[in-house]
């Protein structure tokens, strides 16, 4: 079995989010497909919408999508998408880029367990970890 690869959906904003990440995360866009693209039927207000992309920074894999309007994206905290960085100066500045216009939830500090962890909600909703255990010794 391979690593789980999250799959973002949301309301007509995949595009948006996917510039937001590729420049938060340093990553880039590997393939997308619109509702206009794909042979599947759509309506005019769906033609440019994302049907399918992925997404890659280093090892971090996502895939999203725009949902039709007759099924709606709801919004919510049963999902985090946790991060584990192995330097400090990587988590610091990618907590830094992803916080841009996001509500930090728990601010980026050193945790009784030893590690450098934080949390966020970005501006699309999806909430985010961010966990670096510094060595020991």
């Amino acid at each position: 079995m391979e690593a789980i690869i999250p799959y973002l959906n949301f309301n007509g904003n995949a595009a948006e989010a996917l510039t937001f990440y590729s420049k938060a995360l340093d990553g880039k866009i590997l393939h997308q497909q619109t509702f206009g693209e794909s042979p599947m039927p759509s309506t005019p207000e769906m033609k440019d919408k994302i049907m399918h992309a992925a997404f890659q920074a280093d090892k971090l894999t996502l895939m999203v999508s725009d949902c039709p309007p007759e099924m709606s994206v709801n919004t919510g905290s049963n999902i985090s998408l946790s991060l584990n960085f192995t330097d400090e100066a990587s988590i610091d500045k990618t907590f830094a880029a992803l916080s841009e216009g996001s509500k930090v939830t728990m601010p980026l500090q050193d945790t009784f367990w030893g590690a450098k962890f934080g949390m966020l909600t970005d501006p699309f909703g999806i909430n985010w970890m961010f966990n670096y255990d510094k060595p020991k010794g």
